[in-house]
């Protein structure tokens, strides 16, 4: 997943052109270039030979920025465990960073400072590199990186639940799209000490609205050891009943909830939809390895629950 994130990003950006700064190099020439670096001339001796050390500024590419990218993609393609259209994708933005050199994903400096308007574009994949370098390089022996397999759980917890989020914001922009607290219903008014409610995505089309909850589990499904039975988790339909019921506060059945898991390697792949006090309570999971095009129709499909 990250892999297809960071080949999409990088591609948007090659179509809009790679960040280009002015950067110090330092050569001998013959002719004068810039500043003269008089102290290394004269350790050199290159006035013997009738050529200086120049200290000059060139706009280029070969930027901290574009070498974070490149350093990244190379990383992936030599020790990622990614899709083979994903390595192709890698391999052919690859091709635009001849000019950028790379860096020891190890020695990144990542405090940046602030992004401004002409780079502005590059944090989003900054930060995906961040995540991939930090969450996934763990050691570095005999000069082999060793790759974990998974990020820890919470930090792709977050990913997926922003990646669904900014998906529905930037593909269905005729929707309302939000992520905000749930007030209970109560009947008194007071609602002292009751835990808040913050849902991960609202959708809404003026009329109805759509809870969703999303879940990056390495287990969809729970099993009763002494029945053998296979349930779905019972906190996590809890918790999207208790949004529904809540978010739907004159009971006309327009609020509906998904449990929308990310797809594991278990045998069972929950897709049930269930009517409960009048609202549909639906539990889904998203193929993220799959073809984009799929992942964009498992996504567009979730739109029906607001008909």
């Amino acid at each position: 997943m990250l892999s297809a994130i960071l080949y999409h990003g990088i591609a948007q950006q090659v179509k809009r052109g790679l960040h280009r700064d002015y950067i110090r190099n330092t050569e001998v020439m013959e002719n004068l270039r810039g500043k003269i670096n008089i102290t290394d001339s004269i350790k050199r001796q290159t006035m013997i030979t009738r050529q200086l050390v120049c200290d000059f500024d060139e706009l280029g590419e070969n930027t901290a920025l574009n070498r974070i990218l490149k350093s990244t993609v190379v990383l992936l393609l030599k020790f990622g465990d990614i899709k083979a259209d994903n390595r192709k994708n890698l391999k052919k933005v690859l091709l635009f960073f001849s000019r950028v050199t790379t860096i020891d994903p190890m020695k990144i400096n990542w405090n940046l400072g602030r992004f401004h308007k002409n780079n502005e574009h590059y944090k989003m994949l900054i930060n995906i590199c961040y995540l991939i370098i930090k969450g996934l390089l763990m050691t570095e022996e005999g000069g082999q990186y060793k790759l974990r397999h998974y990020l820890d759980d919470q930090q792709m917890n977050r990913l997926y639940e922003k990646f669904v989020l900014y998906y529905y914001r930037k593909e269905h922009p005729e929707l309302s799209v939000n992520a905000g607290y749930i007030n209970w219903n109560v009947d008194d008014g007071i609602d002292d000490f009751l835990p808040r409610m913050k849902s991960d995505i609202i959708l809404s089309n003026g009329t109805k609205a759509l809870i969703i909850d999303t879940k990056y589990y390495s287990h969809t499904t729970q099993t009763n050891l002494l029945y053998g039975s296979t349930t779905l988790i019972s906190t996590n339909m809890y918790q999207i009943f208790t949004y529904v019921k809540n978010y739907d506060r004159q009971l006309t059945g327009d609020v509906s909830g998904l449990l929308l898991y990310a797809k594991t390697d278990e045998e069972i792949t929950p897709n049930n939809d269930y009517i409960i006090g009048g609202n549909k309570i639906s539990v889904k999971t998203l193929d993220l390895g799959g073809d984009w095009k799929e992942i964009k129709h498992q996504l567009d499909s979730t739109i029906l629950l607001l008909q």
